[in-house]
């Protein structure tokens, strides 16, 4: 008898021991690994995804052994100097600074701008979007009267005066600067998605619970449109790119001793550049092409991920 529960028992555990890994086989896989089927199964993206990582890496290290104001002294005996001349890789402008380190500091700038902007109006304008969406009411009446303010300003214009007062600013200050414009987009997006997700089941069950407002809104609203962030985070940072780049080209971003994509872009408003010299402005400008194209591409494979209907990759 003794034998027969032990044999029983044994049977059962393993048993036991197959079902949950075939449970563990079904289950739904994390978004992680959604995405990164998506991107095994888009060669494009993958490839995109690739040259991002690859040159964002590359040029926040190789800056790193870059002597900036060295860089940008004057030296008139390289006055334009052709590529691979003179030991310049890129050539030179027309101070004869060389290009190739120029564009490293300068992607590093462009880009480090671009990330510190997305990540600061990023996280307030989902906190402001969740707040007013999840409130609703008078709550969300002020804040939409506040957001409906900030889209009347016209942005560069406000940008560009704020850079024309302050007289000594870096890279920090005018991501500072920029951030103060450029969450509405994010905002209303979280906004229109929180007013929905309000609505269901599950927000009423914790309320009903005794579950905190805030608990509910970035513990259980937040997480639930986590795919929508993403992808709006991913788009925006490609947009943010631009933003540095254009004002920097008017000449009311980095300084002017500071290289960035912009400054270098801007070489092009001479027309001898455009002809004799498009050493000296097309290679930042084929730069922010394909980093946005890439950006863009990675940002829609995320979107498709997040849709199910739409998924290119199977999970494992």
């Amino acid at each position: 008898m003794e034998e027969n529960l032990n044999k029983h028992s044994k049977i059962s555990a393993a048993d036991l021991s197959r079902l949950s890994k075939e449970a563990d086989q079904e289950a739904t896989p994390s978004s992680a690994k959604i995405i990164w089927g998506e991107f095994k199964a888009d060669k494009p993206a993958f490839i995109a995804l690739f040259i991002v990582v690859g040159f964002i890496l590359f040029v926040m290290i190789a800056s790193l052994f870059i002597n900036t104001p060295k860089i940008m002294e004057t030296n008139i005996m390289n006055y334009n100097a052709a590529p691979g001349t003179s030991g310049f890789a890129l050539g030179a402008d027309s101070a004869g600074r060389p290009i190739f380190q120029q564009l490293i500091v300068g992607a590093r700038n462009s880009i480090g701008i671009a990330i510190g902007l997305t990540i600061i109006s990023s996280i307030f304008g989902i906190c402001w979007g969740l707040i007013s969406g999840y409130f609703n009411g008078y709550i969300d009446w002020g804040m939409q009267r506040v957001y409906d303010f900030m889209m009347m300003l016209p942005m560069t214009m406000m940008i560009i005066v704020i850079v024309t007062i302050i007289k000594n600013y870096n890279a920090v200050t005018l991501t500072l600067i920029f951030s103060v414009f450029y969450w509405e987009g994010t905002s209303r997006l979280i906004r229109s998605r929180t007013l929905s997700e309000s609505e269901k089941d599950y927000v009423a069950a914790s309320k009903t619970s005794g579950t905190g407002s805030f608990k509910i809104i970035f513990k259980e609203i937040m997480p639930n449109i986590s795919s929508l962030i993403i992808v709006d985070t991913t788009l925006s940072f490609a947009e943010n790119i631009g933003v540095e780049t254009g004002l920097s080209y008017l000449g009311f971003g980095l300084p002017i001793q500071t290289p960035s994509l912009g400054t270098l872009i801007a070489n092009a408003n001479d027309p001898n550049n455009i002809t004799q010299y498009w050493w000296t402005w097309l290679p930042a400008a084929l730069l922010i092409i394909v980093l946005c194209l890439s950006i863009s591409y990675i940002g829609q494979v995320i979107r498709r991920a997040a849709d199910s209907s739409q998924r290119q990759g199977t999970e494992d």
